[in-house]
């Protein structure tokens, strides 16, 4: 094999890219090719899934990101000057340019967002080690600056690149879409290359797997700028050329610089990360005399003569014994330390908490402590059930708190362990099958009457495969009205893309260093949240609380109150 594609767009570039992860991997290796990047829009969203469902089909995954350059400063902010963004692309070679583009990414979006997140030449002098840069498309610095003819200040910028990236680290970036521009560019660049002595590299900017699929992307980005497919945004691609194209297709493009097509296995070849998977980095309780397990014990132990007595069981006292030793074992000694200092925080704050639900409510070492009140002897509920040494998920204490000051208690989480090492989760909202058909109607500008009418024939909760199947009117509609059927076709093409990101209605993580030591942050409407979702946290070994918001809680604290004042 001797060409990789080094800039591809999944679903995870919301609203513009359409490779869908599982689809992207196998195309790839029906194409035969043996390698495969990842390079979303500012984001690392779907760098482990990729990751993952590369490995598991035997294609290399490189993990990277296109990201946007600051016209100046990250910091800089002021509207018609740094809203105007430079792409790059960035490759981690190994775990340290892993890590160096999870800060990157993580800072561009918490310190540098201003209409996209933004990183600059400062933070990419700060963090480059491991990391091997691309040129970019026609958006990226290099090729604005031929696009505008200053040849001069595209030489200063190659010669700055070379300078932050090192010469093998630094490639100039070819693209032929049968854009009349890239031609003129790629002279550039060619020209560049040879005065200054840097590698080409040959790449396609993948947008969507088959040309066919040009068509769906299009869609995506209307759905994003709110335009239509009659009048477009200017942000769609004037060309069907944007997809996952053959060795041979590439190689045909680009016979006169083979180079090119070269370095993209030298490439491919260097960029070698390792992930790992199921490493506890758990934070560490602040234990009176530093030993998490000995403190730990002395609460269970005064927790169980407050439950039962000054002579517990012997029943009791062997099940304490037996959940400490798993519990010491398996080093969860902090977490419940965490939980139960939190808890006992809303206890002693008027802020209701709930019993406990779940399989937590079988430790009976949580219930002495304090973190549920349900006696898991009297009701026969199983330890095992929440926390044993062949359990392959991590555990999970779910507490439910007042709705109305859960925030306070999360509030106490972040002044105690610091602000870097709590985060909130990212979720995805998808195009579930009615969603996709209103929002597909609306870039065909369809009647809105006709959109209502098709979504009110999917019933609640099935995929738009099992309403045309399901529904005799459903395929009427199709068969009567060439819109409607051309409308179900795009839409069941859409649906299930991540549409938007969000917050988890309770998850928190709590870490035991600066959580963009880890995992990629983005800035939320609730504050800082990791790129990850809840699953994939749980997987890279960091520990993910659950903080509910019950309402019924609220409603019994009120009523409460309001019969002792009338009392």
């Amino acid at each position: 094999m001797a060409f990789v594609h080094l800039h591809v767009h999944s679903e995870y570039s919301l609203l513009d890219g359409a490779c869908r992860i599982g689809e992207l991997v196998q195309c790839a290796k029906n194409l035969g090719q043996t390698a495969l990047a990842i390079t979303d829009h500012g984001v690392m969203y779907g760098a482990v899934d990729f990751y993952k469902a590369a490995k598991k089909a035997g294609v290399q995954p490189i993990i990277g990101c296109e990201v946007y350059v600051a016209p100046r400063g990250h910091l800089d902010k002021e509207h018609g000057i740094d809203n105007d963004n430079r792409h790059l692309v960035l490759l981690c070679e190994n775990e340290t340019g892993y890590y160096n583009l999870i800060k990157l990414v993580s800072l561009a979006y918490t310190e540098g967002f201003y209409s996209k997140p933004r990183v600059d030449h400062a933070l990419l002098e700060q963090y480059h080690e491991g990391l091997i840069a691309l040129s970019a498309c026609l958006a990226g610095e290099i090729p604005r600056a031929l696009r505008e003819g200053a040849y001069d200040t595209a030489r200063k910028l190659a010669t700055y690149y070379v300078g932050v990236f090192g010469r093998d680290n630094f490639f100039l970036e070819l693209q032929d879409h049968g854009i009349a521009e890239q031609k003129s560019v790629n002279t550039g660049l060619v020209r560049l290359a040879k005065e200054l002595d840097i590698g080409l590299v040959a790449t396609n900017d993948v947008h969507y797997l088959r040309r066919e699929d040009a068509a769906v992307q299009k869609a995506l980005l209307c759905i994003q700028t709110a335009t239509t497919l009659a009048e477009p945004s200017p942000l769609c691609f004037p060309t069907e050329e944007f997809y996952l194209k053959s060795e041979d297709e590439m190689t045909a493009l680009f016979a006169a610089v083979p180079q090119a097509i070269e370095n993209t296995k030298r490439i491919a070849d260097r960029c070698r990360v390792e992930l790992h998977f199921g490493e506890l980095k758990l934070p560490a309780f602040d234990a009176p005399g530093g030993d998490s397990n000995a403190y730990l014990e002395k609460l269970c132990r005064a927790g169980l003569k407050k439950r039962y007595g000054d002579a517990p069981s012997e029943t009791a006292v062997a099940r304490m014994d037996y959940e400490l030793s798993v519990i010491r074992k398996m080093g969860y000694a902090d977490y419940y330390l965490i939980v139960a200092d939190y808890v006992n925080y809303a206890k002693t704050h008027d802020i209701p908490v709930g019993p406990g639900r779940g399989s937590g409510a079988g430790s009976l070492c949580a219930y002495c402590i304090g973190i549920t009140a349900i006696d898991p002897l009297q009701y026969n509920l199983l330890f095992e059930r929440f926390l044993n040494p062949e359990r392959v998920s991590m555990p999970d204490f779910d507490v439910d708190f007042c709705t109305e000051k859960r925030q306070q208690v999360i509030d106490y989480v972040v002044g105690k362990y610091g602000a870097d090492r709590v985060a909130q989760i990212v979720t995805f909202g998808t195009m579930a099958a009615k969603a996709a058909v209103r929002d597909v109607a609306r870039v065909m500008a369809l009647p809105l009457s006709l959109a209502d009418r098709v979504a009110k024939l999917i019933p609640f909760g099935q995929s738009l495969e099992e309403a045309f199947d399901g529904s005799k009117r459903l395929r009427d509609a199709a068969e009567e009205d060439e819109r409607v059927e051309r409308l179900l076709a795009l839409a069941k093409r859409l649906e299930g893309m991540p549409r938007n990101a969000s917050t988890h209605a309770a998850g928190v993580v709590i870490s035991k260093a600066p959580i963009d030591e880890y995992v990629p942050l983005y800035l939320s409407d609730k504050g800082p949240a990791t790129q990850f979702t809840m699953t994939t946290i749980e997987e890279l070994g960091l520990l993910k609380m659950d903080f509910l918001g019950l309402r019924t809680l609220t409603v019994i604290q009120d009523a409460e109150k309001m019969v002792r004042r009338k009392g």
